[in-house]
Formats: structure tokens, C-alpha cells, sequence
């Protein structure tokens, strides 16, 4: 039977993004499912102690940079450090990746092309355009995934009840992934151990 990895995500996150191509390899190659759900970060950091990144010290937001530098080389991704529009106001976007994933489309493959546009093609989420064009490059139809999906009032509650299911689940930052074992794995830099934990299942 496969495993199946809840991913708390947020897709404001350039740790997100830079692991999702990689966590899709190790799905992949473990036949593992993934449950999906993004999060509000900015309540759970409040719940959990972590600071949302403008309030956090000039030397933790210097290291962040460097981290992302360091990273965005080992990981092989042209990601801008600083792009135009980080924070996007990513709520519709956020509401088409959960009726993907209602619908049973590749909810994880949509959130890596909305990581995208905002960390390599430098574009906002908040424009439609955008986020039809990014849909388009994961295969699916934007417009049909709004016709075909909930109202916003479902998909909203969805979003607020994942928020919750990741602190129910002791999460506090993105991305994380969860074993069925409740075992958690806390930012992409932690993949490979996901990868090493799924060989021994």
C-alpha cells in the first residue's frame, strides 16, 4: 500500500519551491501519494514562535540570502534572490491548487509552476494571466479548475482547516512534510533524509 506524505506548503515559500521539483523525483520514485494543503504561515508562526521574515533581525534575513545563494546552486535553480513581487497576494492561487486537488489533478505539480512564476519569471500571482499561464505549464486549464471546483467560501474554510491540521500535526514552518508516522520533515534541506526514511519504510 502506498505511503502517503502530507505536504504543508506555502507558495509564497522559495523553500517551497525549491524543493518541489526534487520531493516530486523522491514521490516518484517510492510510489509515495501526496496530500497537499497549503497553510497560512503568519498564524502559525504566531501559534509556534517563528517570525514572519520583515520582523525578523537584519543578521537572520542576511543569512536567509545566503542560504537561498548557497542553495539555489546546489539544487540547479535559476531563482531570484529578491523578486519583484515577493509576497504575491497568492489567495486565488492558493484556492486553484486546492480545487485541483479536489478535482484529483496534480494539485503538487500546480503549486511548482505558481513558485515558479514568482521565483524565476518574476510575475505576481495576484494577475490572472499569470496564473492561467502557470496552470497551463502543469497541464491544467484554470478556468475549467474555478468552473469545475467549489465556491471560494468551501475552498477558504479548506485552506483555514489545513492551517489548523498543521498545527494539529506540530508543523511550524514550509514546506513540511509528514509521515503517516507523524514523523515530520521541516524545509527542503531535509529531503534526502524524507528520501533515506522512505527506503527504510
Amino acid at each position: 500500500m502506498a505511503i502517503t506524505i502530507t505536504y504543508y506548503l506555502s507558495l509564497n515559500s522559495p523553500w517551497t519551491f525549491m524543493g518541489s521539483a526534487l520531493f516530486a523525483e523522491i514521490v516518484q520514485r517510492y510510489g509515495a501519494d501526496v496530500d497537499v494543503k497549503p497553510c497560512k504561515f503568519g498564524p502559525i508562526f504566531e501559534q509556534t514562535g517563528g517570525l514572519p521574515l520583515p520582523k525578523r533581525s537584519p543578521q537572520r534575513r542576511a543569512y536567509r540570502l545566503m542560504e537561498l545563494k548557497r542553495w539555489r546552486e546546489v539544487r540547479g535553480i535559476p531563482l531570484n534572490l529578491e523578486p519583484k513581487h515577493f509576497p504575491s497576494d497568492d489567495l486565488a492561487a492558493v484556492r486553484l491548487v486546492i480545487s485541483a486537488k479536489l478535482q484529483g489533478k496534480d494539485a503538487h505539480l500546480l503549486s511548482l509552476e505558481f513558485g515558479r512564476a514568482i521565483w524565476e519569471r518574476e510575475e505576481s500571482l495576484a494577475d490572472a494571466a499569470v496564473m492561467a499561464a502557470a496552470a497551463q505549464r502543469a497541464g491544467l486549464d484554470a478556468a475549467a479548475l474555478r468552473a469545475n471546483g467549489p465556491p471560494d467560501a468551501e475552498l477558504d474554510a479548506l485552506y483555514e482547516q489545513y492551517t489548523q491540521d498543521a498545527l494539529k500535526a506540530g508543523v511550524f514552518g514550509a514546506p513540511s512534510y509528514v509521515l503517516p508516522s507523524g514523523e515530520i520533515f521541516w524545509g527542503q534541506d531535509r529531503l534526502e533524509l524524507l528520501d533515506r526514511a522512505l527506503k527504510m519504510a
